[in-house]
């Protein structure tokens, strides 16, 4: 079957990075057409070992992160292998790499050491903290950067602990911030000529992803805390108990307070001086709950939901991986990615019309050097 060719058709990436956010980068950019290539140590990036569960030695962890690429292994620290680095470098577009700072500077390969060498080339530099300041160059991983910028302390129940958010969610958001800086980076070349150096800091993410605690502690100076699956400014956007499964709901304006109120027959809750606004909702949300879930307490959860969705009301199961994974919609949208060998994978959720993502390379596909 011929493939259409991607957004990023005849853009070169050299994917020198390990574990997550480095290789995540270097997968999305793949799936839209980029030709991608993957050098490994002799050993291999670390999540090939990071399961179970292990097909043919390597784990899920690492097939989940290095579709689209083809990959080869050199050893850096012999100058033979890395003249053959440098000849791949000088057919690049772009380089995504995570070593620890210092590390490539020591071997004579660093950005500094070959931005005039390469002047095209996008560098993209993937890190715990950044290369200076109080914590630059320290190493970083997810639930430790999880942990000191603030995303811990809001996560858990209201009097629980301080609960790391159950997927990598730094690691991933700066493997997505690597994206957009290479893509921009790319377009200004168009203008420049020039490469730059992109930096994508874990702890950089980490901070991004603070909202509304943060605009909330720069407006009023109030220590964020942990409100359980409640959001800290509106209400009810939370979890509530059904005669059966647990339901989410997702009310963002007095509108769909009202329409959620009709369809669990207590209309005269969407009066209450208490409940009409946003406002009041939130301020008054321990009293609100245990009202509504009162009123729900003889609807079945998979109904209500359904119930809700057509009055315009978001809400939703309480959904299992699994039963998200299989989902009809999910099917629908493309979101599960089947290759040949027996590769499954979460599909691209960027959707374009002309030039969509494509799945070209199980990972693992071996390759020595740029296609054309």
């Amino acid at each position: 079957m011929t493939i259409a060719p991607g957004a990023l058709a005849g853009i070169r990436v050299l994917d020198l990075s390990r574990i997550l956010g480095g290789p995540y980068c270097g997968q999305i950019l793949g799936d839209h057409g980029a030709d991608v290539l993957k050098v490994e140590p002799p050993g291999g990036d670390d999540t090939r070992t990071w399961g179970p569960p292990f097909r043919d030695g390597v784990a899920s962890y690492y097939h989940g992160l290095n579709r689209n690429k083809r990959v080869q292994h050199l050893d850096l620290t012999d100058p033979a292998e890395r003249d053959k680095l440098l000849a791949l470098v000088a057919q690049a577009d772009v380089l995504v790499e995570n070593f620890k700072t210092g590390t490539m500077e020591r071997w004579g390969i660093g950005y500094e050491q070959l931005r005039e060498r390469f002047p095209r080339l996008v560098w993209c530099r993937v890190s715990g903290f950044g290369a200076d300041g109080p914590l630059g160059a320290l190493p970083g991983y997810d639930a430790a950067v999880q942990a000191m910028t603030g995303l811990m302390s809001v996560n858990g129940e209201a009097g629980g602990e301080p609960l790391r958010v159950g997927l990598p969610v730094v690691d991933m958001v700066t493997g997505l911030n690597a994206v957009i800086g290479v893509l921009l980076a790319l377009q200004e070349r168009h203008r420049s000529g020039q490469g730059q150096l992109v930096e994508a800091a874990l702890y950089d993410a980490g901070i991004s992803l603070l909202h509304p605690h943060a605009a909330n502690w720069f407006m009023d100076g109030r220590v964020p805390g942990r409100t359980g699956n409640a959001h800290p400014n509106i209400y009810p956007y939370d979890t509530v108990r059904t005669a059966t499964d647990p339901v989410f709901l997702a009310v963002g304006n007095d509108r769909q307070f009202a329409a959620l109120c009709r369809v669990i027959g207590v209309p005269e809750l969407a009066e209450h001086a208490d409940y009409r606004t946003a406002g009041g909702r939130s301020v008054h949300r321990a009293a609100l709950k245990p009202l509504l879930e009162a009123a729900l307490a003889t609807f079945d959860g998979r109904q209500l939901v359904d119930d809700l969705m057509a009055a315009g009301v978001p809400a939703a199961p309480v959904l299992p991986v699994d039963a998200a994974l299989t989902h009809p919609h999910t099917a629908h949208r493309g979101m599960v990615v089947e290759l040949a060998g027996g590769y499954r994978g979460v599909g691209a959720p960027v959707k374009l019309s002309r030039t969509p993502a494509s799945y070209r390379h199980a990972p693992l596909t071996p390759g020595e050097r740029f296609e054309g």
